[in-house]
C-alpha cells in the first residue's frame, strides 16, 4: 500500500518523486524532511557538490494544511547547480559545440557508464551518468522522510552509524542503541569511537592527497517494531529480503547483512540462535541475545532490526583508472566528474529513508486503514491480542 518512484537527473532541472499509501490525517513537518536532506549530505569526505546544493523540499500535491489527504504526495527538490547546466541538460533539441557538450565517452570502472551505454544504445555516456548519479538517492530521503513521521506516530524509531571505514577498525564497531543515539548529529562521520573516527579521518585526507576514495560499513538500527511484520508465507513478503533488496539498491552498496550477518554462516547453531524467555511484568517474549537482527523467517520478532551495508569506494577517482575511448577504442584514462572521497554516512542515511519505506509499507500491510486514526485503532488492537498471547 506504500510505495514511491522518483524522477530526475543529477544536473537537470529538479528531482521530483510520487509517494503513495500514506493514510490520511498524518501530520507533516516540512522542517524535519529539510533535515533529513540535509543529514544526507553530510559527511567527512564529501565533493564540492555539497557546498552547492542546499537542498529544499516543496510538497505539490497531497497535503492541505499540514496534514495529508490520503492521495498520492508529489514532492520536489530543486538541483542548485541546474543554472551551469541549462545547455548541457535542456529538454529541447539544441546544438552544442563538442567542447562544451561535456559529453563522457571514457567510461569509469565500477560505474554503469559503460554497460548503461550498451544496454541504451547510447554514444553520450552522459545519459547513463546522469540518472545513475547517487544525486537520485536526495529524491528516496524525502519520501523516507515522510515514511519515517509514520513510523515515529507508531513509537518506532530508526538511526544509522559508521561502524567501519576503509579497513578501520580492523572489526566492525558494536554499539548498543543508547550508544548510537548519543552520536551528536554534527560528527564529521557519524562514529561513536573519537579515537577511531579520527583514524577515519586521516586515512580520508591522505586517500584525498594520493586521489583515491575509501568504502567502509554502515550499520541501520530501528527499535520500538511489535513482532509479526511481514510474512513467512511468500518469497517476496519476507520482510527481511524487502529490506536486502531496498538497502542493496543504494548506489555503492555491494553486499547486506541482517543481525550477525555473515559470521552466522560459521558458529554452531548452539552460538548464533536467540534463545527465548518471558518476561512476567510487561508480558511479552523476549530474547537477551539479538543475533537474528529482529527478523525471523522473515517476520519482525520484537527486537532490534540491525541491517548493515556494505559500501565499495566510490568509482570516480581524481587519479583514473585506465579505460578505453568508445569512438577510438584507444586506451585512456576514466573520465572524472566531481567526486566524494568517501560517502559512507550520507549512504546510513538513506539506507535509514529505505528502511523506514519498506517497514512502512509492512506496517500499512499489517493495519491499513483509510486514515491515521483508524489505522492506530488497528494498531492497538493488535497490540491488545499480542498481549493475551
Amino acid at each position: 500500500m506504500l510505495s514511491f518512484t522518483t524522477a530526475g537527473e543529477s544536473h537537470g532541472r529538479a528531482l521530483v518523486a510520487i509517494l503513495e499509501g500514506l493514510p490520511a490525517g498524518m501530520p507533516v513537518d516540512l522542517g524535519q524532511i529539510d533535515e533529513e536532506l540535509k543529514r544526507r549530505q553530510w559527511g567527512y569526505g564529501r565533493g564540492g557538490r555539497m557546498k552547492i546544493e542546499k537542498d529544499h523540499v516543496e510538497i505539490l500535491s497531497g497535503v492541505r494544511h499540514g496534514l495529508t489527504l490520503g492521495s498520492p504526495i508529489a514532492l520536489m527538490i530543486e538541483n542548485k547547480d541546474w543554472q551551469n547546466w541549462t545547455e548541457v541538460m535542456a529538454v529541447e533539441p539544441r546544438d552544442i559545440a563538442p567542447e562544451k557538450s561535456r559529453r563522457l565517452k571514457r567510461p569509469r570502472p565500477g560505474h554503469v557508464d559503460l554497460p548503461g551505454g550498451q544496454k541504451y544504445d547510447t554514444r553520450d555516456l552522459r545519459n547513463i551518468l546522469e540518472r545513475a548519479s547517487a544525486r537520485e538517492t536526495t529524491a528516496r530521503v524525502a519520501c523516507g522522510a515522510l515514511a519515517k513521521q509514520l513510523l515515529v506516530a507508531f513509537g518506532t524509531e530508526i538511526r544509522s552509524h559508521v561502524i567501519q571505514l576503509g579497513g578501520i577498525p580492523d572489526l566492525p564497531l558494536e554499539l548498543t542503541w543508547d550508544q548510537v543515539a548519543a552520536i551528536p548529529e554534527d560528527a564529521p562521520l557519524r562514529c561513536a569511537d573519537l579515537e577511531i573516527q579520527q583514524r577515519m579521518i586521516d586515512s580520508i585526507d591522505q586517500r584525498r592527497e594520493d586521489g583515491d576514495t575509501l568504502g567502509g560499513v554502515f550499520e541501520v538500527v530501528v527499535r520500538g517494531l511489535l513482532p509479526g511484520l511481514g510474512s513467512h508465507t511468500a518469497w517476496d513478503l519476507k520482510l527481511d529480503g524487502r529490506l536486502a533488496q531496498a538497502v542493496m539498491s543504494i548506489p555503492a552498496i555491494k553486499a547486506v547483512a541482517i543481525g550477525a550477518g555473515i559470521e552466522a554462516s560459521s558458529l554452531p547453531g548452539s552460538e548464533i540462535h536467540d534463545e527465548i524467555a518471558y518476561n512476567n511484568e510487561t508480558k511479552e517474549f523476549i530474547r537477551e541475545t539479538n543475533r537474528a537482527g529482529g527478523l525471523e523467517g522473515g517476520v519482525t520478532n520484537g527486537e532490534e532490526v540491525r541491517i548493515r551495508g556494505h559500501m565499495k569506494p566510490l568509482s570516480t577517482l581524481r587519479r583514473p583508472l585506465r579505460s578505453v575511448d568508445i569512438d577510438t577504442k584507444q586506451d585512456e584514462p576514466a573520465g572524472f566528474e566531481r567526486s566524494d572521497i568517501t560517502a559512507v554516512p550520507a549512504a546510513g542515511v538513506v539506507a535509514e529513508s529505505m528502511a523506514a519505506l519498506v517497514l512502512g509499507a509492512a506496517m500499512r500491510d499489517k493495519f491499513g486503514g483509510d486514515s491515521l486514526g483508524e489505522m492506530r485503532r488497528n494498531f492497538e488492537g493488535y497490540r491488545e491480542q499480542l498481549r493475551g498471547y
